[in-house]
């Protein structure tokens, strides 16, 4: 987002002429422009990033709600097929134990993963903030030269 113009050959001499404490007034106005536009780069990266966070939670949301109903369907099934062959009882604890442990694998490996996650950080703000610093260190080397 900042702007990063050279000076042009004449307006070189023409800062070599202007007093230190304007040039100092210039170089915090100029500080001042640079931190505020980043800030702002950074807060519309992160409100892009929250409302595509906020769309994909909410149809997750709605693909649990759906999938929990296929499941009690599809478990109904399960227990009413081996009522064939075992009392009722036996069937739904036997279909428990299986969700159970079915679960508690889902859980470790998505324990897993949110430890591999990193958090959410504006990368592009980051880029353009490390791209400033080294225009501006290329630049005091030019002027001092």
């Amino acid at each position: 987002m900042a702007t990063r113009q050279e000076p042009a050959p004449g307006d070189q001499a023409d800062l070599r002429e202007r007093p230190l404490g304007e040039l100092l007034k210039q170089l915090s106005e100029e500080t001042t422009r640079l931190v505020h536009q980043e800030i702002e780069l950074a807060k519309a990266e992160l409100t892009q990033k929250g409302k595509q966070a906020g769309m994909g939670a909410g149809l997750f949301g709605g693909a649990g709600a759906i999938g929990f109903l296929a499941l009690a369907a599809l478990t109904t099934c399960f227990i009413l097929a081996l009522d064939a062959v075992m009392p009722a009882w036996l069937a739904a604890l036997l279909v428990a134990v299986v969700y159970g442990a079915i679960a508690a694998v889902l859980a470790m490996q998505g324990r897993k993963k949110v430890k591999q996650a990193t958090p959410p950080v504006p990368e592009q703000t980051i880029e353009t903030v490390k791209e400033d610093v080294e225009w501006a260190k290329n630049r005091m080397r030019s002027d001092r030269t």
